[in-house]
């Protein structure tokens, strides 16, 4: 698999000084294998922590069990299902897969409209906040919600997106990325839903966060 590759940069929370990173527009055997090789032993070695500390389950991350290799293999060759990934350093910092074809908003402005649905997406486990102190990169999340903005513009659907997110995320997508929270979803495992009307996307867009 080939992918077009953009010019980012991130910022070295330790450093605070930005370094040049890429935002992939797919999910390769490269993101894959970093998963497999640096990804879960670093997330193994967060929740060895967090265990010895007393640390309860609730709190530890609960993306844990996903398997990007599993989610990436059931949706090879769909093209309604792209991936993003973003790479600094040589090794894949976060990852992101997206569902162009089977939502639909749930806002009442914008009910019944297309959207892109943002399926998974997660950092590396040293740039999580909650695992690394300080984390290694920051802005990893906001660079693959703007990706999925921008795909939905690509797409003629005005920047819309949708979400549903895990609990330990929540404040991310209501705080930072402005999304309209529409509650618990019953349906879907109990999570909460976000959205975001195109006038949220303008103005996250233009905070630059």
């Amino acid at each position: 698999m080939t992918a077009a590759i953009s010019p980012i940069a991130l910022l070295n929370a330790t450093s605070g000084k930005p370094e040049e990173a890429e935002l992939w527009d797919a999910i390769t055997e490269k993101q894959l294998g970093d998963w497999e090789a640096e990804w879960i032993p670093e997330l193994f070695k967060a929740i060895q922590k967090l265990h010895r500390a007393g640390v309860e389950r609730v709190h530890w991350p609960q993306s844990r069990h996903w398997n990007w290799r599993q989610k990436t293999q059931a949706l090879q060759g769909m093209l309604a299902h792209p991936g993003f990934s973003i790479v600094c350093n040589g090794t894949t910092q976060g990852m992101m897969i997206v569902d162009t074809t089977t939502h639909r908003c749930r806002v009442e402005s914008q009910k019944g409209k297309d959207l892109v649905y943002v399926e998974y997406v997660e950092n590396a486990p040293w740039n999580r906040p909650e695992l690394a102190d300080p984390p290694l990169y920051r802005g990893i999340g906001s660079i693959l919600i703007r990706a999925a903005i921008a795909l939905s513009i690509e797409e003629e659907f005005k920047g819309r997106i949708g979400l549903h997110a895990l609990p330990q995320s929540n404040g991310f997508y209501a705080n930072t990325c402005g999304m309209t929270d529409l509650g618990i979803d019953a349906s879907y495992h109990g999570l909460r839903y976000f959205e975001m009307t195109p006038e949220q996307a303008e103005s996250f867009i233009a905070k630059g966060n």
